[in-house]
């Protein structure tokens, strides 16, 4: 059967990137860089972590976002984390009246401040608008996490700190981001509260 076979070679294709992701002493530097940097800021009272993505990575956005403010898997304190897209008024208007290349740009102006986290998710790492929410994000000293594919586009020279998946096809891509992001919430969670 034809759709079993495609079956089979997504996952085989799916463990080979993640065998791949486990031996890339970068990315789990890099991995283990984000959550240091996530964990002092939750230690801050007024820190904000956002997250910011086009299509499915706007869908893993949100997911992630609610994976900290709501629980992961321990009854704890909510963290502060939110999708910058969630306000489907205020992204019709920024995207009628100024563009849909502004629309992350303008909600990171608006919303966070020095010392706070934007994680970027994008692919390509070339996404108009998630490019100008890195550069707004650089410009008010907020810590820039991207999350990409193995170029990391343009979007790499403006991030803290840039994980980048070694691969070309967007569906692995986002695969590993969700995985890195779990594995990110598990251990910011687990490392805050121990107790939980």
């Amino acid at each position: 059967m034809k759709s079993f076979t495609l079956f089979k070679e997504g996952l085989e294709e799916h463990q080979l990137l993640l065998n791949q992701v486990m031996s890339d002493a970068t990315i789990c530097q890099d991995w283990e860089i984000w959550v240091t940097r996530a964990l002092e800021g939750y230690q801050t009272s007024d820190f904000k972590i956002y997250f910011c993505g086009n299509g499915g990575s706007a869908a893993d956005a949100q997911h992630l976002a609610a994976e900290l403010s709501g629980r992961f898997e321990r009854n704890r304190p909510p963290l502060f984390a939110e999708a910058l897209h969630v306000n489907s008024s205020y992204l019709t208007a920024v995207a009628n009246d100024f563009g849909y290349d502004k629309i992350y740009e303008r909600a990171v102006q608006a919303f966070m401040q020095k010392g706070d986290m934007l994680i970027a998710m994008s692919t390509s790492g070339q996404s108009p608008n998630i490019i100008q929410a890195a550069k707004a994000a650089k410009e008010q000293g907020v810590q820039v996490i991207g999350l990409t594919g193995a170029s990391g586009g343009a979007l790499k020279d403006l991030c803290d700190v840039c994980l980048r998946i070694p691969h070309e096809r967007t569906a692995r891509i986002q695969e590993m981001h969700m995985l890195l992001g779990h594995l990110f919430c598990q251990a910011v969670e687990r490392e805050l509260f121990p107790d939980a």
